[in-house]
């Protein structure tokens, strides 16, 4: 049976995807900061089908354990979805957070890229799949935006580890939504996309045959019917 490892599976796309995965056949390993919420959530997948694993993924060596500890459960990884990020506190340049842009710099895209770094060796064994949560805003310029430039890092990251995985058999996909009804926000946003819609697009990704790599799935909202 083939495993797929999340980060950022404690609620939002992260926690759909698991829920998707494991209808689909997959094992998940859940890594997350957020233990209960992942200890719920195996709960509810069941045990047999899932692995909580308590993870910063600004941290090297929590991600290497991230890897051991999935390795431990299940003996292989299949797929690996960077997915964890963090938005910013306050907009633009000005009048932005400093401490906010640091801890978004780490976990979109020093993390985002230890996620490949720990997990390559163990795709390249199963010719595996790789896939980083970037975004809407990472296509677009958006003004002040250093969360923007932090998405626009993650899709230069996607870009240039699919060159360097090249003949090896690991695919790479960039998952880019636009806006997104999740925690990630502090008030829901009901003209959003739901989880789901982006977990389903990640299946789409991880299901189809060898041959075809999708390189880059950007989806939004459909603008409204005015009137």
């Amino acid at each position: 049976m083939k495993t797929f490892l999340i980060t950022g599976a404690s609620s939002g796309i992260g926690e759909e995807t698991a829920r998707s995965a494991v209808s689909a056949g997959y094992r998940v390993a859940l890594a997350a900061r957020s233990v209960g919420k992942l200890a719920a959530l195996v709960d509810e997948l069941g045990s047999d089908n899932a692995v909580a694993i308590e993870c910063d993924v600004t941290s090297f060596e929590d991600q290497q354990r991230m890897v051991s500890e999935t390795l431990s459960a299940f003996g292989r990884i299949d797929v690996a979805f960077a997915n964890a990020g963090l938005g910013a506190t306050t907009p633009g340049t000005e009048t932005g957070d400093p401490d906010n842009w640091r801890e978004m710099v780490l976990t979109n895209v020093y993390g985002c890229a230890l996620t490949a770094k720990v997990c390559l060796a163990e795709l390249k064994k199963t010719q595996g799949h790789i896939l980083l949560t970037g975004s809407r805003a990472g296509r677009v310029t958006i003004r002040g935006s250093v969360y923007g430039a932090t998405k626009w890092a993650v899709t230069g990251l996607g870009q240039n580890l699919r060159e360097e995985v090249k003949g090896t058999g690991i695919r790479v996909t960039l998952i880019e939504p636009g806006m997104v009804d999740t925690p990630f926000f502090n008030e829901p946003k009901p003209k959003a996309m739901k989880a789901i819609d982006v977990a389903n697009a990640v299946m789409y990704a991880v299901t189809q045959p060898p041959h075809v790599d999708i390189g880059e799935v950007l989806m939004m909202p459909t603008p409204q019917v005015e009137g």
